[in-house]
């Protein structure tokens, strides 16, 4: 099968999930450090599942966003609220076009390479928050980098219309080693436990049916 993709890889329980998913196509991962609480973290774990699979990793930092943008992402532990992600409160958490700015940075990286798709591993729980994961911004980026690249680079989105429990059930089935994957949006060495980050981890992890790896502060 031919390898012609990059993957956005944060590093938490998703993107890890469709790195091993789609790893037969995978030519290059990037993660991106743009000052996030939890943005080490993750980082580690992409790391590792790379190693793991042997597939190029690469980490670009986007320090001008942690400086410059308004997110309680990026505004240390104490600003992150607790609850779900139903919650009018978590709307803090959003980083402004986040998505966009890394699709674009990929889709540059993807014609570099010559390669054709650039992945991105957004889910169906992700749509009343985030306004960059939603299905019409993706379908609308990915004609962007269509039109925008003379070989015609397309998202795939594959996680785009299920759930988190969902793809942690797929997790399971493909063997996805969800230990070394990391969520928190606090950033600290257990994962908090009330985030709304946390509390997705714990509700997908209980749906698929898995035994939890996760450390948890309670």
């Amino acid at each position: 099968m031919e390898k012609d993709c990059v993957i956005i890889l944060s590093g938490g329980m998703d993107s890890v999930t469709l790195l091993h998913y789609r790893k037969e196509r995978i030519a290059l991962a990037v993660s991106f450090d743009y000052g996030s609480n939890h943005n080490h973290r993750e980082i580690e774990c992409a790391r590792y599942q790379c190693a793991v699979l042997g597939i190029e990793h690469i980490v670009i930092p986007l320090e001008f966003m942690g400086k410059y943008f308004k997110s309680s992402l990026l505004e240390g532990a104490d600003s992150i609220p607790e609850g779900h992600y139903a919650d009018e409160n978590m709307k803090s958490t959003v980083v402004p076009f986040r998505n966009g700015i890394m699709l674009s940075i990929a889709c540059g990286l993807a014609e570099s390479r010559g390669l054709k798709h650039v992945m991105m591993a957004n889910h169906g729980g992700d749509h009343s928050i985030y306004p960059d994961c939603r299905p019409d911004f993706v379908e609308a980026m990915s004609d962007a980098m269509k039109y925008g690249t003379y070989d015609g680079i397309t998202i795939e989105a594959a996680f785009t219309h299920i759930t988190k429990g969902d793809i942690a059930a797929l997790g399971k089935r493909i063997g996805v080693d969800y230990s070394h994957t990391y969520s928190c949006y606090k950033g600290e060495e257990k994962h908090c436990g009330k985030c709304g980050t946390c509390v997705e981890r714990k509700e997908a992890m209980a749906q698929a049916g898995i035994d939890d790896p996760t450390e948890y502060e309670e």
